[in-house]
């Protein structure tokens, strides 16, 4: 699969906007990125904060039990 993700430079660039697609990609590949944009608080995560995303359900189940033990504030 061929990377799409551009660096933003300020520039406006005539490119034909791509249609809606839906990508599949590995949890495992996407988790540091993620980590690592909220640790340092960058902008575009609160953009997509809304954003649906589909997850298997033993995934789900997984998270809902991370969530519901981890130690409260």
């Amino acid at each position: 699969m061929r990377n799409r993700l551009r660096l933003y430079t300020g520039e406006v660039q005539n490119v034909a906007t791509l249609p809606a697609e839906e990508m599949t990609v590995k949890l495992g590949d996407i988790c540091q990125i993620l980590a690592d944009a909220v640790r340092t608080k960058r902008a575009w995560v609160s953009d997509f904060a809304d954003e649906e995303i589909q997850i298997s359900p033993d995934l789900y189940e997984v998270l809902s039990a991370y969530w519901r033990m981890r130690p409260s504030a």
